[in-house]
């Protein structure tokens, strides 16, 4: 059961839901597994993914 929970592929949708919170708060291990899975197939959120990590390094750069 618990292998299932980990392994049920995110939408998209809730991959760029957990990518946002995890600018604000640590992931669950359970979350951060699933959104790593489904970074490794999904292009799309891939690409989001690293847009964030970009917006986070300017604003901090700006800030600096």
């Amino acid at each position: 059961m618990l292998l299932h929970r980990l392994t049920h592929m995110l939408s998209c949708q809730d991959a760029s839901r957990l990518l946002s919170q995890m600018q604000d708060r640590p992931l669950f291990v359970r979350e951060w597994v699933k959104l790593r899975l489904h970074l490794a197939v999904c292009n799309a959120c891939s690409r989001f993914a690293e847009q964030l990590r970009f917006l986070r390094r300017a604003m901090k750069a700006y800030r600096g």
